[in-house]
């Protein structure tokens, strides 16, 4: 018989609330989840005799929870940079003396490389655009003194000093960022930190959580794998997985490679906007049209592949009217290409979730519906059905929270919500 399912709360898709929790709060992801929330559900699902899987594992959220259950818990996540972020967290357990005095050693070669202005030469207009001169030399100086002692240090601790580096970065700058952390240039933020006393700040924050962490006993015993989620080819037994708690990419035309730009052109991993295509892009769910481009995608040859039958008549119609409306639109926004292969690529990552999990296993996705130009797409449903064409037994959805209630300056006018798709194995 499946578990019941925990009590729900309407703020179980939000991140916001894990800033105050310790280590979910070394790095803001905006698109994330509540940690304690995250908790809840491993819990009530067995915790420690639980084996759970993250999918779409992002800045690590349902693997830290996991570990605070003492649950073993794995975690796919595409892209490489935010990959390396949760792979950072997951490294609380590490010697906390270590980490502060790799923490130091950076930091001893901070003035000497402001002083040199080593770097300055090359750095991409978008940096320059985001920070003062002053502050952006401080920042590459504790760049360039990391890249000079990361050899010496051991794994861990490199990972834990690169984390604090990456996250004061927004926390420096002046300009504005968006709700799903894209930079804004034009816009002015009121507090900024100075460069040093924010990462100390953090470093001292990071090795009080670490202390914290380790003294309560939790076992570390999560691990996030660079992995596409589409590919059948897991890194993971097969068949092992007990419990899948996720928020996959939101059909939302969110361009998921975007929000990393500023950290990723930072430390030398891009140079421009056009790198993440090669760079991030097609390693992820085609959820945007900058993904998913009309001469990118052929449209006619994914509504037509097999993964897609439970669902071909009714998202076949939606592509159609969306092809038809972004002619008559400034931006032309491909958004039958994106639908098209954003449920192509959902299909495919159910498949290789289906063998993933054992037999009874239980999935739970916290989703919303979306509107492209006002055609609604009943997201839940149709990946539901898919879940079920995979190999799943069934499915049903929780209602938590509308959304796009509130009309002014909307795109749309289409009522749409959010809730958690529960998908039994």
């Amino acid at each position: 018989m499946p578990k019941a399912k925990p009590q729900q709360t309407a703020r179980s898709g939000t991140f916001t609330d894990n800033m105050r929790l310790p280590i979910h709060r070394w790095f803001r992801y905006s698109a994330g989840f509540s940690a304690e929330w995250a908790e809840a559900v491993i819990n009530d699902h067995g915790g420690r005799e639980c084996v759970v899987l993250d999918p779409f594992a992002g800045s690590g959220t349902t693997l830290v929870a996991a570990e605070q259950c003492g649950a073993t818990a794995f975690g796919f996540e595409s892209h490489p940079f935010v990959q390396r972020i949760a792979s950072a967290k997951l490294s609380w357990s590490a010697d906390v003396e270590a980490f502060v005095a790799a923490a130091q050693a950076v930091r001893k070669h901070h003035r000497k490389w402001q002083m040199l202005g080593a770097g300055m030469e090359q750095v991409p207009a978008l940096l320059q655009k985001c920070y003062t001169a002053d502050t952006l030399a401080q920042l590459m100086a504790l760049r360039n003194g990391f890249t000079k002692e990361s050899s010496k240090l051991d794994p861990a601790s490199a990972r834990l000093v690169w984390l604090a580096i990456t996250g004061i970065l927004r926390s420096c700058s002046g300009v504005g960022t968006a709700q799903w952390q894209y930079i804004l240039p034009s816009k002015a933020k009121a507090r900024v930190l100075e460069p040093l006393a924010a990462f100390d700040a953090k470093i001292e924050q990071m090795a009080a959580d670490m202390r914290t962490a380790q003294e309560q006993g939790r076992n570390g015993r999560a691990r996030v794998h660079a992995h596409d989620t589409r590919d059948t080819q897991i890194p993971i037994e097969p068949g092992s997985i007990d419990l899948v708690v996720t928020s996959p990419p939101y059909a939302n035309n969110y361009d998921y490679a975007d929000a990393m730009r500023l950290e990723m052109m930072f430390w030398g991993e891009i140079s421009g906007w056009g790198d993440l295509q090669g760079c991030v892009r097609q390693h992820l769910v085609r959820s945007c049209s900058q993904h998913a481009t009309a001469d990118r995608v052929d449209v006619a040859n994914l509504l037509a592949h097999p993964r897609l039958t439970a669902i071909s008549g009714e998202i076949g119609e939606v592509c159609k009217e969306l092809a038809v409306i972004r002619l008559g639109k400034g931006g032309k926004k491909a958004y039958h290409a994106m639908v098209a292969a954003y449920f192509h690529d959902m299909a495919a990552t159910f498949a290789a979730l289906r063998g993933a999990c054992r037999d009874g296993a239980r999935m739970c996705f916290v989703v919303g519906d979306s509107a492209p130009y006002g055609v609604h797409v009943p997201v839940e449903d149709w990946l539901g059905r898919l879940a079920v064409a995979a190999g799943f037994q069934s499915f049903s959805f929780d209602k938590l929270r509308d959304r796009n209630t509130k009309w002014k300056n909307r795109k749309h006018t289409v009522p749409l919500h959010e809730g958690l798709l529960w998908i039994e194995g």
